[in-house]
């Protein structure tokens, strides 16, 4: 799409926002090639598997010399890096330098997953994240993205923000990465550009304002609220802010910037004091458009602490009883977590949070959670493809190690030739990296890769 098809509307916006030099400069931006980039899953890489140059502000986060074609590289399929925008690893950043508390954190909006696993990575085992998608179908990219990533620490729900009305003053940490006009993603999507209009950037302003109505809230005293956008305008970005600080406390949270960095940051001032909101352009960085403010709870706001169930109901779920729920944690090789049955398929969760973990059960549609382990029949498992990939042990499987046209021909679900003498379940890997389970059957071998996951048409 040339320039010439930015809304005349948007040009004078941006216009009178960076003034004429600089505007040139950032229209200019629209029309060359993005920069791609990549975060690592540190449980699973340690380094970069492309040529690359770290990005400053996220110690996870590279961008590449070339943008492979990842379809094609085993370790994307094996959770070892997540493909994400430079701009919105900044969150790292603001988790890191404020040293914000680890808890139970909220992404109220998060589907593909790209902040859910930076969350959950820096959470790690002192923390639960709950990744909330509002638009069902969008619920299984978020959910297999989870899986991918492999940290089991995750909570996947799909729900309206209006239902987390009971969970107020419940979470350490809330993201709302709101939807927008997308002003930011003008260079990488065509459609942004064309759809974008001043009446759309209202109807955004009053979907972002309803989100953050319902929940403002949800933060307790202490914890912290993200508001983020990949759009520019101030009517879907410090105007919110102004409208969340007018309906609930919140303090001003300032953050610590390198000036090589590129990013600006603007001031908002209130009747509560001056707000801070970081912008990344496109000219500037390397990078799509994103904004991101950070405001904190006052210490005395309401916190909701639940209280452990004195027996836990659920029309599907089943609890696993402490005493099998020990003897399956040390069948398993597995510390620290407790048991979960869904029909015949059994889950396990980080046992500290279990009461919480009840708690949210009880009061949100819950898609996915923890780890998926498998189906026990007798004393034998048939062990799900997440376990696989998890970072949990597995410790009594054989383990082989593939090429990568191998693990390709795996991933495409295809008959696997491979020369193994011991019979039964095995774990495949690429790089010592675990990618899925065939199961060796003497004179046939079965492809256990998701069928939905399948690689098709490459």
């Amino acid at each position: 799409m040339s320039l010439s098809k930015l809304h005349p509307a948007f040009k004078s916006q941006m216009l009178e926002e960076l003034g004429p030099v600089d505007y040139q400069l950032f229209e200019e931006s629209l029309e060359q090639e993005s920069i791609s980039s990549i975060r690592l899953n540190r449980e699973k890489l340690l380094s970069s598997p492309f040529a690359s140059k770290s990005i400053p502000w996220s110690q996870e986060g590279f961008w590449l010399e070339k943008r492979p074609q990842f379809t094609l590289d085993p370790l994307f399929h094996a959770g070892g890096y997540y493909v994400q925008e430079a701009s919105s690893m900044f969150i790292q950043h603001i988790l890191e330098s404020l040293s914000i508390p680890k808890g139970l954190y909220l992404d109220l909006a998060a589907a593909p997953g790209g902040k859910s696993t930076l969350l959950s990575s820096y959470l790690g085992n002192e923390g639960v994240l709950v990744a909330n998608e509002v638009i069902q179908s969008r619920t299984q990219i978020l959910k297999e993205n989870l899986i991918k990533w492999g940290l089991g620490n995750s909570i996947v729900t799909n729900n309206d923000p209006a239902h987390f009305e009971s969970l107020e003053g419940l979470f350490d940490l809330v993201l709302i990465d709101a939807p927008c006009s997308g002003e930011g993603m003008f260079r990488k999507d065509p459609t942004a550009r064309k759809e974008w209009s001043p009446d759309h950037v209202k109807l955004c302003s009053s979907r972002q304002q309803r989100i953050l109505d319902q929940a403002g809230a949800l933060v307790k005293g202490g914890g912290y609220l993200l508001y983020s956008t990949c759009t520019f305008n101030k009517e879907e970005n410090e105007e919110m802010i102004r409208f969340l600080t007018s309906e609930f406390a919140y303090e001003p949270v300032r953050i610590s910037l390198d000036s090589s960095w590129n990013i600006k940051e603007s001031i908002l001032s209130t009747d509560e004091g001056d707000f801070y909101g970081y912008r990344f352009y496109p000219h500037r960085v390397q990078g799509e458009g994103f904004f991101v403010s950070v405001l904190k709870r006052p210490e005395d706001a309401y916190s909701n602490e639940p209280k452990k169930p004195k027996d836990f109901k659920h029309p599907f779920l089943k609890e696993i009883a402490e005493r099998e729920s020990n003897q399956l944690a040390e069948e398993l090789g597995f510390e620290n977590k407790t048991f979960y049955q869904l029909n015949d398929t059994f889950f396990c969760f980080p046992e500290m949070w279990k009461t919480h973990f009840d708690y949210i059960s009880q009061n949100l549609n819950i898609r996915y959670f923890g780890t998926e382990i498998g189906k026990k029949q007798g004393k034998n498992w048939i062990p799900s493809h997440d376990w696989a990939v998890s970072i949990l042990p597995k410790p009594s499987y054989p383990q082989l190690e593939l090429t990568k046209e191998q693990a390709l021909n795996f991933f495409r679900k295809k008959d696997l030739e491979l020369e193994y003498e011991s019979e039964g379940w095995i774990l495949l890997t690429y790089q010592q990296l675990p990618i899925g389970w065939i199961k060796n059957l003497g004179n046939r071998i079965n492809n256990y890769y998701p069928k939905d996951w399948r690689i098709r048409n490459l």
